[in-house]
């Protein structure tokens, strides 16, 4: 946890004075060695960032004392498309992609998703907020990224990414595709991550339509995880 993250419900702007319990104390007590007269790194969800000096630790809470000076660092402009993967993956994944400072992500189904992946926890409101927020603490980040849930492929093609692509570039990502993924992209951009077994050839075909570009990433074919953060990397940085 490189930035204690504290809900807006739980500080007091008149004081200045957050209670906050759970992880998040346990964290800072067992993990940080933190005790009553220290400072954190500090952050309101969806506000700024600051310090914080711990008043008080106990057996259930911490009390803070926070002042905020610094906005949170600027999201990049890159909405990510997510073919759902399995549950483990897919809890990383949000953690990874909130850290990498990713606007909007957008969970899809297609040809390969396993439909009892829809069923899992791990795609309700509350337990995709909790891994968000795990990715923001790492990153020093207080904004959340949007997220959607789109569970047809079709639809989402049809009434979502044709015309949310206008005034932005798609890529997306395919072993076989005869173009590597473009370095420092200028501009918006959208990037279409398959599952685990990749993408079927005809749903490439249907995003090439509408205006994604097909890219590899080298010879290897990797699993999901390394593909965020390396495409990211290529287009970003």
């Amino acid at each position: 946890m490189n930035c204690l993250l504290v809900e807006a419900g739980e500080w007091d702007p008149e004081t200045g004075r957050a209670r906050i319990g759970g992880r998040r104390r346990r964290h800072a007590e067992e993990i940080l060695r933190a005790a009553a007269g220290d400072e954190l790194r500090v952050g309101i969800v969806g506000g700024r960032i600051g310090r914080g000096r711990i008043l008080a630790l106990d057996a259930d809470q911490l009390e803070i004392e926070i002042h905020l000076d610094e906005d949170p660092p600027p999201k990049r402009p890159l909405e990510v498309v997510l073919a759902l993967p399995r549950p483990p993956v897919f809890r990383r994944l949000l953690s990874t992609a909130a850290s990498l400072g990713v606007e909007r992500i957008r969970v899809v189904g297609t040809a390969r998703t396993e439909k009892s992946f829809w069923q899992s926890h791990d795609v309700k409101e509350d337990a995709i907020r909790d891994r968000l927020l795990l990715g923001l603490e790492q990153a020093r980040d207080t904004l959340l990224p949007a997220v959607e849930l789109l569970r047809h492929f079709g639809a989402l093609v049809d009434d979502v990414l044709r015309p949310g692509l206008v005034g932005r570039r798609g890529f997306v990502a395919h072993p076989a595709a005869a173009a590597p993924c473009p370095h420092r992209v200028d501009g918006p951009v959208t990037i279409f991550v398959g599952p685990e077994g990749g993408l079927l050839d005809e749903e490439v075909e249907r995003l090439a339509s509408i205006g994604f570009e097909p890219v590899h990433l080298g010879t290897r074919i990797l699993r999901v995880e390394p593909v965020l953060p390396l495409l990211v990397g290529r287009l970003f940085d």
